[in-house]
């Protein structure tokens, strides 16, 4: 009698989301019943994190139990604390009804590590207590109903610390946001470090980026480092004031703190080597590894050239290849390497439209209406599983595949 073999999957975003569908593809495909496959996560929601910017957040999540259920994939509410690689054993505290339901361990034949990243989070005094974020899908429905208390006045200002792409997306909503909450004049500041803001982005794609904040009445502070944090703004670590009733934290991405468990070198964002398979490379252990990792908390040169990002667009591929591969490794099937050639950025720019660029140097394609279409498209379609509940379109949609660019709207 075969006994039940276990594929486990940390992590329930896009790249975890993913790596159980695909596994469970490949598993029905090879016609491996013995296996199990578990996908763990610290909430029983699929959260569309990209979108937490956004005004309304009531479609943002997906239930995991509509996507799972069907394939075959059970869940556990929990959340991981630590990795015995060597035992193949992962310790939790599991979760039922929002409430701790103690210690337990859990093991597994193969593993995908897929716990996604956290917004970096300084030792700032006054951001625990007095600080915004758009981080989790709990952190931006606390910022939204924070505007909304605010409710009928003359004016009010939100600062935004970081002008990456989530600093951007987050300050080009607040004009209207604050509207919404009744504020007659609101007043905007997009702050960063970088001498000009949004410049991360590239040369060609900064004056779009500055036209439409500009557009939206958003200010722009270069060159900016905050000192502390309070009730009525921040402090400037070069001295000085921005007095805000709003502060939006937006500066920084790391890896899942627990990527620490595994026994390898890490890079400067905290992400594990994994190879073009997405198996974890180097790992200083007896016999061979049986350990992936997908999404934000791995990095390998996606194209053969640039390490991959930590975005939806590269998570949810590797999820698919990771779990695919997973399941092949375990039953000594042939794996799949995983390469992407091509690279977009859709970044939204609220109201007044969106950008579009290609390739890594970030060239324009699109912009304003046009671009926010495509935008649209892939936040509110693309990115999503099957929602139907259908088993074999989940198992479709999980093909370990590379989709091609999204289209550019006419």
């Amino acid at each position: 009698m075969t006994s039940v073999q276990r594929i486990l999957v940390l992590g329930g975003g896009f790249a975890g989301l993913w790596s159980a569908l695909a596994a469970a593809r490949a598993r029905a495909i090879l016609g491996a019943r013995h296996l199990e496959i578990v996908l763990m996560n610290d909430t029983p929601w699929h959260s569309i994190r990209v979108r937490n910017y956004e005004a309304d957040l009531s479609d943002t999540r997906v239930a995991l139990d509509d996507v799972l259920l069907p394939v075959g994939v059970r869940r556990i509410e929990g959340e991981a604390t630590d990795i015995d690689v060597a035992a193949k054993v992962v310790t939790y505290d599991s979760r039922g009804g929002g409430k701790t339901g103690g210690r337990q361990t859990i093991g597994y034949d193969r593993l995908v590590f897929a716990l996604g990243s956290r917004l970096v989070r300084p030792d700032l005094p006054g951001l625990s207590a007095h600080g915004f974020d758009v981080d989790t899908y709990t952190a931006a429905a606390r910022l939204n109903a924070h505007l909304t208390a605010l409710g009928p006045r003359p004016s009010s200002t939100a600062l935004v610390i970081g002008g990456g792409l989530t600093g951007i997306e987050a300050a080009a909503e607040l004009p209207a946001k604050l509207r919404a909450a009744g504020v007659e004049a609101p007043r905007v500041i997009l702050a960063d470090r970088a001498v000009r803001v949004g410049s991360g982005m590239g040369e060609s794609a900064v004056p779009v980026i500055e036209e439409a904040l500009d557009a939206l009445g958003v200010e722009r502070r270069g060159g900016v480092s905050v000192a502390s944090i309070d009730r009525a703004g921040v402090t400037l670590a070069a001295g000085g004031r921005i007095d805000a009733e709003t502060v939006v934290w937006c500066a920084g991405m790391q890896a899942h703190p627990l990527a620490s468990a595994f026994p390898v070198t890490r890079d400067r964002l905290g992400r594990l080597p994994v190879d073009s398979c997405l198996k974890i490379e180097g790992q200083k252990i007896n016999g061979p590894s049986a350990e992936f990792a997908a999404g934000d908390v791995a990095s390998f040169l996606i194209d053969g050239t640039h390490s991959c990002v930590m975005s939806c667009q590269h998570g949810r591929p590797m999820g698919r290849f990771a779990g695919h591969n997973a399941v092949c490794d375990l039953l000594g099937q042939p794996l799949l390497p995983l390469r992407i050639d091509w690279y977009t950025t859709i970044l939204d720019l609220g109201p007044w439209g969106a950008l579009y660029t290609e390739g890594w140097e970030r060239k324009v394609v699109a912009r304003g209406a046009t671009a926010k279409r495509t935008k649209e498209t892939i936040n509110r379609q693309r990115i999503y599983p099957p929602r139907d509940g259908g088993r074999q379109a989940l198992l479709d949609a999980a093909a370990p595949t590379v989709q091609t660019p999204p289209a550019r709207h006419e």
